[in-house]
């Protein structure tokens, strides 16, 4: 049995006794730095015919001391799972940049890295484990929604597609030292489904279980979807997964977020996470809200008993995550319901039958 297994287990202890925190925003510590495309390309794809510029994924390869360094400055401002540098590392997103013959060795690579950070802390303060949360990100095409508006039918992928993708990405993920598997910035919850059947193929060829997060994206103020499902008929579609915690993330900030992760807290029989943004971006594209004010919002859903676990999202910063982490101080986490059985069904809005 894989020394990850047992470290699901110390996972579960932990989230029992307190409010977990998540690292923040990775793209925005990556624009700080300001690398140009030859710190993204490096020696080994410096003659790679696509420009490489924007894909940050690939920096786990080429500058694996900026990823490095980012995931130790979420550590030391308190994070207790830290997210590989794998959102865009399957097959199918990188094929954008002619790179997704690496996604496997992206993934893995990936999942050593942060392995390496999380040991490190925890060499420094070995009363707090910290966690590897391998990521499946939401790719860059969706199984729902034709992007041809002249012929809705069209798909630019299939669930086949996605989940060979998926099922590759999680290989590599588990072989660098993953402890969780987290299926993020869910637009589509076609894509989410492909994405667990995929995890559920990869658990039972390999022997071997992780716990799995799920978090969508609410991808405005109408409360929904992208692909059109409010955040109880998103559970509904997804629990049958039976994950370590459901969650939000993406597109809002903490105070728009808030109504939609409440509803979520009432009805999910497992932990519940949210990482908003920073605010709503800005007219250049930025976030604005500072970590004070972050803080105060959060610290209210976590006196009212909402959340399980915090973190940041875009525009999140070590400063954002420092004030989360004395935020929560002291909170407990929210205590898990216990559901009768019922007939749970989703279309876009939530469907039950009570038995």
């Amino acid at each position: 049995m894989r020394s990850e297994q047992s470290r699901g287990a110390i996972l579960r202890e932990a989230a029992s006794k307190r409010i977990l925190l998540l690292d923040g925003a990775m793209g925005t510590a990556v624009q700080d730095r300001d690398l140009d495309e030859a710190a993204f390309r490096g020696e080994r794809f410096a003659d790679h015919p696509s420009d490489l510029q924007g894909n940050n994924d690939l920096l786990t390869l080429t500058r694996p001391d900026v990823v490095l360094d980012i995931h130790r400055a979420y550590l030391d401002a308190g994070a207790d799972i830290l997210e590989t540098n794998t959102f865009n590392s399957t097959t199918i997103s990188q094929a954008d940049y002619g790179t997704g013959a690496y996604a496997w060795e992206l993934n893995h690579r990936a999942a050593i890295l942060a392995r390496q950070a999380v040991t490190e802390a925890e060499a420094r303060t070995p009363h707090k484990p910290r966690f590897v949360a391998g990521v499946l990100g939401p790719t860059s095409k969706t199984a729902s929604i034709s992007p041809d508006v002249n012929d809705p039918a069209y798909r630019e992928v299939s669930f086949d597609d996605l989940r060979l993708s998926y099922g590759e990405a999680a290989d590599g993920l588990l072989d660098g030292g993953a402890d969780v598997l987290m299926v993020e910035t869910i637009f589509d919850t076609l894509n989410a489904k492909a994405a667990l059947f995929a995890i559920d193929e990869v658990f039972e060829r390999r022997g071997e279980v992780v716990p799995v997060m799920i978090s969508g994206t609410i991808t405005d103020r109408s409360g929904r979807t992208l692909s059109g499902q409010t955040g109880e008929a998103f559970w509904n579609s997804v629990r049958h997964a039976r994950p370590f915690a459901i969650g939000l993330n993406c597109a809002l900030g903490a105070a728009e977020l808030r109504q939609y992760v409440a509803e979520l807290s009432v009805v999910a029989d497992c932990l519940v996470s949210a990482h908003p943004n920073a605010g709503l971006p800005n007219a250049f594209g930025e976030y604005d809200e500072s970590p004070e004010t972050m803080a105060v919002q959060i610290r209210e859903w976590a006196q009212a008993g909402l959340v399980n676990i915090v973190g940041g999202c875009c525009g999140t910063t070590p400063d954002h995550i420092r004030a989360l982490a004395e935020a929560i101080q002291g909170v407990p986490p929210r205590s898990v319901p216990e559901f009768p059985p019922s007939l749970r069904l989703a279309g876009l809005e939530p469907f039950e039958v009570q038995i």
